[in-house]
């Protein structure tokens, strides 16, 4: 009886998403407005609105020291561009983030929830998440359980979101939906509906380990579900591609869509985000107008 309630809450969205039409979609829209936003504003908005990420097997305290120093000076070298949004690093660095990061704008986003697989015990995932919350991290990104959803255990995949939201109460939410795992254009928007329908106050497209990563037509979809889901409910959830993004062409691609789909009230660094460790150089290069490799 309680799968009921999940398909029923699918069952009020549009689930016929075509692919071919998502493609074409998102060909229209990047002919269109694509060169309209190539323009040193919307550069300084992006570099605003990166997560600026490490990731790495090899991290330590001494590398994510590094990692964190270069964001402080950030603020004394570039005044007039502002911040990066977020720091994101694994649940273990939480502390020394919190201890060093000197600008308390930017957040620190924690991966969790056994990133980036997901598979683990509920109970492993919920304490990881509260461990990295107690040592600073102010908002959290978990993977969903992706063969739970893909075996179209709806209950199983939505209780897993509803835990880790209710272990971080009112910081934010980011679920993984790992677009590139399933496949289909009907599959994203149905995640991205449950997603949100279990509390995720953001949906993301990838976490980068497997291929495809984020994608501009996942995207289209993942949008097209914030903006019916909002329209439902007047909630409004945040986007954040992350995943594959390797040059300004695509985070000028994500913010169009953005732009066409959802409209300027998600065009803040709030509600858009990228996910990103090598993207911000190229973005200050790009402003600056000569190479910058300062992150």
């Amino acid at each position: 009886m309680e799968e009921n309630k999940y398909l029923k809450t699918l069952n009020q969205y549009d689930l016929e998403v075509d692919d071919e039409k998502v493609k074409h979609q998102v060909e229209n829209i990047l002919k269109n407005h694509l060169q309209e936003n190539n323009t040193k504003e919307v550069k300084k908005f992006l570099l605003n609105s990166v997560e600026l990420t490490t990731l790495n097997t090899t991290d330590s305290e001494d590398s994510v020291l590094k990692f964190v120093e270069k964001v402080n000076k950030f603020d004394d070298e570039y005044p007039e561009y502002g911040h990066v949004a977020t720091v994101c690093v694994y649940p273990n660095f939480a502390k020394i983030c919190h201890e060093t990061l000197e600008n308390e704008n930017i957040e620190i986003a924690c991966v969790s929830g056994c990133f980036p697989s997901a598979q683990s015990f509920i109970e492993i995932k919920v304490a990881e998440t509260a461990l990295a919350i107690q040592d600073g991290a102010t908002e959290i990104d978990m993977v969903i359980p992706v063969g739970k959803f893909l075996s179209e255990d709806y209950e199983g995949m939505c209780d897993e979101i509803a835990e880790i939201k209710a272990t971080c109460g009112e910081r934010p939410l980011k679920t993984i939906l790992e677009t590139g795992c399933l496949k289909t254009a009907k599959n994203i928007k149905k995640a991205a509906i449950l997603a949100m329908y279990s509390g995720a106050d953001y949906i993301k497209t990838s976490t980068g380990k497997p291929e495809p990563a984020a994608t501009p037509e996942a995207a289209l979809v993942m949008c097209q579900a914030i903006k019916e889901y909002h329209e439902k409910t007047g909630v409004q959830i945040g986007f954040k591609p992350a995943g594959g993004m390797k040059t300004v062409q695509d985070a000028l691609t994500y913010y169009t869509i953005v732009k066409e789909v959802l409209g300027e009230k998600w065009l803040t660094n709030k509600y858009f985000r990228l996910g990103t460790s090598s993207l911000a150089n190229k973005l200050l290069s790009e402003i600056e107008g000569k190479e910058v490799k300062f992150f």
